[in-house]
């Protein structure tokens, strides 16, 4: 199996320059995953304040449930603390978890990145994909239906594929185990909040978010980082995509510089707070028209969703690549 081409720091950066960026801080990620714990407080504490803000609530706290799996991946990267043990950690107890499984499984998709071998290549492999399709693919997100598949289809068909006389309990023993951190957090949460008459927190503003929010700007980050990117690229400044994020987007939708994609392939080492200065360093030296970029996730959805919608059965039309290489300079 051939791996994906790599680059190497020295082709770009001096070592003086280089270092800084390679160098990991013993309080940045710490601080980014205490921040996104503050926020989603804070956000909850909002909508258990003034109802009324609940949906608002419901899109912060889901961004930053996003945010944790991110610095979770940063971590799988070691780069969220120097300390090894203090970064797994981190990426483990105070994130989604399952770093270790994690860790080998994304390793697997930047040694293969964009290459036959890459685990993810079927989450880019589809697009470009009609307006409606990706509509589809967006409501299916936003009524949980995603959410469902992924976390829970499984438990109920074994459960109703069950034998008769086979026992409930060993199938229900080991969905919890492996739900363990999902049943835990729900009943601490509960039990904090209900007795002051929160006992909605925990499904409103945690499960809501996580069931809908969640996938949905999941499924916009990975059609942005690799959506539209050719199989078997050759070039390792193309095979992710970074998108330019407003200040609104990074709140929503792209935390924690999770939009600098094609920097994190180039570097993967580099933490993600040093991201932006890589890239601004990249484009002082005349990198970046040879990186792939966007300058919008807009842009990037108008490309994903580019396919004709009288011919879903056919490859990209003309008019579809033209949209494709001028989205992609």
């Amino acid at each position: 199996m051939a791996a994906a081409a790599r680059v190497a720091p020295k082709d770009y950066f001096a070592p003086d320059e280089w270092a800084p960026l390679a160098r990991k801080s013993v309080w940045k990620g710490p601080a980014l995953v205490a921040h996104a714990w503050i926020v989603i407080g804070l956000a909850a504490g909002m909508a258990m304040a003034f109802p009324i803000t609940i949906p608002l609530a419901v899109m912060i706290i889901g961004a930053r449930q996003l945010g944790l799996a991110i610095l979770m991946h940063d971590a799988a990267h070691g780069a969220l603390h120097p300390n090894l043990k203090v970064n797994d950690f981190l990426g483990d107890k105070l994130t989604p978890g399952g770093l270790v499984n994690y860790r080998t499984y994304h390793l697997g998709h930047h040694k293969y990145a964009q290459q036959a071998e890459d685990p993810d290549l079927g989450l880019s492999a589809p697009f470009p994909i009609t307006r409606l399709s990706l509509r589809r693919k967006i409501v299916r997100d936003l009524t949980g239906q995603t959410y469902y598949k992924q976390r829970w289809a499984g438990l109920v068909k074994r459960l109703r594929e069950r034998k008769a006389g086979e026992p409930l309990w060993p199938i229900l023993k080991d969905a919890m185990v492996s739900r363990k951190r999902f049943l835990t957090g729900m009943v601490l949460t509960v039990a904090i909040t209900a007795p002051f008459g929160f006992w909605w927190a925990w499904p409103v503003l945690w499960l809501l978010p996580q069931a809908t929010w969640l996938p949905m700007i999941t499924r916009l980050r990975n059609i942005a980082e690799h959506a539209c990117v050719a199989k078997e690229e050759p070039d390792p400044l193309r095979h992710a995509r970074t998108t330019r994020a407003n200040l609104i987007e990074r709140a929503f939708l792209a935390p924690y510089f999770v939009n600098y994609h094609c920097e994190h392939h180039m570097f993967m080492h580099v933490p993600c707070y040093n991201l932006p200065r890589t890239h601004r360093l990249l484009k002082a030296k005349g990198v970046l028209p040879g990186m792939l970029t966007a300058s919008g996730y807009l842009e990037i959805l108008r490309l994903a969703s580019s396919k004709p919608a009288r011919d879903d059965s056919r490859g990209p039309t003309p008019e579809a690549r033209g949209v494709r290489q001028t989205a992609i300079q």
